[in-house]
């Protein structure tokens, strides 16, 4: 089970990282999740600091906070320059051959 939240803890943190703030109560069906492994997967994010609450109208959203936000730019930014170096480019496609 412990695997189990780590690993939507990884899933919860990409997916605020990609959507931004989010409604607690989706956040399960938007990872097809169980909900329990949700919460813990959320109190797992909440020890680490690397998320926020905040409620509107009664209704509780979570995203990354700030410098995580950072962090998960600085993974895609380096993901895709890997993407774009592999295809031998700086704009992701392919160089044209002469």
């Amino acid at each position: 089970m412990k695997e189990k939240v780590i690993e939507t803890a990884g899933k919860t943190w990409r997916y605020l990282g990609q959507n931004g703030q989010t409604n607690v109560s989706q956040l399960a069906k938007s990872l097809k999740e169980k909900d329990e492994v949700v919460f813990q997967a959320l109190g797992w994010l909440a020890r680490e600091d690397k998320i926020d609450y905040t409620v509107k109208n009664r209704r509780t959203f979570v995203s990354l906070v700030e410098g995580e936000l950072r962090a998960f730019n600085a993974v895609v930014y380096n993901m895709e320059s890997q993407v774009s170096a592999a295809h031998g480019s700086g704009n992701g496609k392919p160089k044209a051959k002469k």
